[in-house]
């Protein structure tokens, strides 16, 4: 019995010496201890979590979305260092730990190459903001409204309402084409009439037409001008500003009726004709 107590079993301290009541009051200080650190820690980072979260949301113009990111990266920090004060409490050298936490952090980034570029287009698109949600864009070949933007993919809505996931990596390494950004656009169409049309009457109801409808905008100038003689017509192409809310419904309203006002002024709007002749047998 008296050799079993004797036995070395933890930093130079035999079963006796971790058996007597100085080192079980050590023990249970440090557990103590390292519980309040914990506590402590845990309080800390989510107050300033919440606190960077606030600021995002009391002012309009910042982010709110990036705001939470950056509120999550104060939170683990601080947890993080929370950890390693405790284990300094048991005595744990945590130079060898943040060692081995970095090796392993080495071997898992290799295994998940295809993840982490993901997380890191996330993190890119988050801090510099190309879209928002609620914009409506194209990414990835993929067009619709962004309904959330996390740290691996984004989704997006189409125009059906159909959800469309789209990772990070896809977004930020292709074209991004924001509709959203500008408060105002360009609708374009071009109108074809026939070769023996009055041009100064056809581009009168052309113009008369559009810019008589309250989404045309007279500032800047509309651009009405003959820009192509083809094969069988004479096209007008026309640019006119509008807002960008408005641009689907107007575009394609003033192609019905710039058609309409056409037929009543009696313009022809000209169609390729082919004429077949059959050979006599």
């Amino acid at each position: 019995m008296e050799n079993l107590m004797n036995t070395e079993i933890w930093q130079g301290k035999t079963i006796g010496d971790l058996l007597t009541i100085e080192f079980l009051a050590s023990a249970v200080g440090s557990v103590m201890g390292a519980l309040a650190i914990l506590l402590l820690g845990w309080i800390v980072s989510s107050w300033l979590q919440r606190r960077v979260q606030k600021l995002g949301k009391s002012n309009k113009h910042l982010d709110e979305m990036l705001f939470d990111f950056l509120g999550s990266i104060v939170r683990y920090v601080v947890l993080g260092f929370t950890v390693l004060f405790v284990l300094n409490t048991f005595g744990v050298q945590t130079t060898s730990v943040v060692a081995v936490i970095g090796a392993a952090g080495l071997a898992i980034g290799l295994a998940l190459q295809g993840t982490l570029s993901n997380v890191a287009a996330g993190v890119m698109l988050i801090l510099f903001r190309p879209i928002k949600i609620g914009d409506f864009v194209e990414v990835a070949g993929e067009m619709g409204t962004v309904k959330q933007i996390n740290l691996n993919f984004t989704e997006l809505a189409d125009l059906s309402n159909v959800q469309v996931i789209v990772p990070n990596s896809e977004v930020w390494g292709n074209v991004i084409t924001n509709y959203s950004v500008n408060e105002k656009r360009r609708a374009e169409w071009t109108f074809g009439v026939g070769y023996g049309a009055n041009l100064k009457t056809a581009e009168g109801i052309i113009r008369d037409t559009i810019m008589g409808d309250s989404r045309s905008h007279s500032d800047p100038e509309p651009f009405i001008q003959v820009t192509n003689l083809g094969d069988s017509s004479v096209d007008f192409l026309v640019r006119v500003w509008c807002d960008a809310s408005d641009y689907f419904a107007f575009k394609a309203d003033m192609t019905r009726k710039v058609k309409e006002a056409m037929d009543e002024g009696g313009i022809d709007i000209p169609f390729p004709t082919r004429t077949i002749v059959q050979a006599a047998e």
